[in-house]
């Protein structure tokens, strides 16, 4: 039952070590995607009419590029607060894996030894009781 159970996280482990890179790629190229169509549709976006009627069309025609670079600037300040936090999730997503299976690497290592120790701890007691029943 224990063997199935290692043989089942092996595969799944191989799995997801085989497909996480993939998975970010894909993920990182469709981000890339989304927020090119975003600021596509930012740059074509007319701003909203800010000013009051009673000022002049060079005084309404300023105030409406300020309004839309200001806007423009807040949404690109927090598309890149955004991708900050969706590369910190690419990067664990990727690593996750390859720490996993270091992890399980040096735990079977680290059993091994275990039992190589108590094999001698085994051999030097068998080795004691029969100098005791020889003497």
């Amino acid at each position: 039952m224990k063997f199935k159970v290692v043989q089942l996280l092996t595969v799944s482990l191989v799995t997801v070590l085989v497909f996480s890179p993939e998975l970010v790629v894909f993920s990182i190229v469709w981000e890339q995607h989304l927020e090119l169509k975003q600021t596509k549709t930012l740059a074509c976006q007319t701003p909203q009419n800010v000013t009051s009627p009673v000022k002049s069309e060079s005084k309404q025609e300023s105030s409406e590029v300020n309004f839309s670079t200001t806007h423009f600037l807040k949404e690109s300040l927090a598309i890149t607060k955004k991708h900050k936090i969706v590369q910190i999730l690419h990067w664990s997503f990727l690593l996750f894996p390859i720490f996993l299976g270091i992890l399980i690497f040096f735990y079977d290592r680290y059993l091994i030894y275990r039992a190589t120790v108590f094999q001698k701890q085994v051999e030097m007691l068998e080795r004691l009781w029969q100098q005791g029943i020889e003497q």
